[in-house]
């Protein structure tokens, strides 16, 4: 093989790997661009989430320690700007309560909320909250054991 033919050859194989190397550059660069984007997406996704969590934590119930156990502290009626201060639960009661046509049993709003009502065991946690929320003005409980909402 002459000069010439082994410089023509070794150009080929030059050239063939030029081609080869710039198609998996462009591979690479067009990942690199969909990183980019990917990474500009996480951004907005985490300073939105940053934003709800900053907007949950104004309404979110406030949590104590008591005999280092986590508990849920039900606010004051006249503490708070609104129910937006209780726990989800507790706002379902008050639903439950003011859409009756008047005082219920905790029996009634143990049904409407799905609770087992023919397993007593079932209703004493729904008692004691609503009587709680009614330590707290949020009810009104009444001599015969009923409830009503405070208006």
């Amino acid at each position: 093989m002459s000069e010439l033919e082994r410089i023509t050859a070794r150009r080929s194989e030059l050239d063939a790997l030029a081609e080869e190397l710039g198609k998996r550059l462009r591979e690479v660069e067009a990942e690199r661009e969909e990183l980019v984007i990917a990474e500009r997406v996480l951004h907005r996704l985490a300073e939105q989430d940053q934003v709800v969590a900053e907007a949950a934590a104004l309404v979110a119930p406030v949590n104590a320690q008591v005999a280092g156990r986590a508990v849920l502290l039900v606010p004051h009626r006249g503490d708070e700007p609104g129910e937006t201060a209780l726990p989800g639960d507790y706002r379902r009661i008050l639903q439950i309560v003011r859409a009756a046509d008047g005082p219920v049993q905790v029996r009634a709003v143990g049904e409407e909320s799905g609770l087992e009502v023919v397993v007593r065991g079932k209703l004493e946690p729904l008692r004691a909250k609503m009587t709680k929320l009614a330590d707290r003005g949020w009810l009104h409980k009444r001599p015969d054991g009923r409830f009503t909402a405070r208006r």
